[in-house]
């Protein structure tokens, strides 16, 4: 379930984001919530996202290197049918990379075959 607020984090919440325009801050349950609220609100707002807190091991323990493929390869270790998207986009936001930042090179990737989905919202290097 996601929660958007202004005040502080529920404890039990793994993922946080907050609006660069708005500062409305999503909590999400999964990484995925925070990429389906980004789009909503690309859909409404135009703005984009940044991440707060990711607490999943994969997050914590990936590479800090600049390029996705990179990361994406190092993540693909924890997961048996493909990163997820959100997990990737939380990993990405150590190096100082938005939501929106890292969509946008996951379709340039997409597009000159460098990866797949095998499901939606879950990417494989190739």
């Amino acid at each position: 379930m996601t929660s958007v607020s202004r005040t502080g984090q529920r404890e039990d919440v793994p993922f946080v984001a907050r609006s660069t325009e708005t500062g409305a801050r999503v909590e999400a349950s999964s990484a995925n919530e925070v990429i389906a609220f980004y789009r909503r609100q690309q859909e409404l707002l135009d703005t984009d996202l940044e991440w707060e807190f990711a607490d999943h091991p994969a997050v914590t323990e990936a590479p800090d290197a600049d390029s996705i493929d990179a990361v994406l390869r190092a993540l693909d270790d924890y997961f048996e049918s493909g990163v997820p998207l959100g997990v990737l986009a939380a990993a990405m936001s150590k190096q100082g990379w938005t939501v929106g930042d890292t969509l946008s090179e996951v379709y340039e990737l997409r597009m000159s075959g460098s990866l797949w989905e095998p499901r939606a919202d879950h990417l494989r290097p190739v």
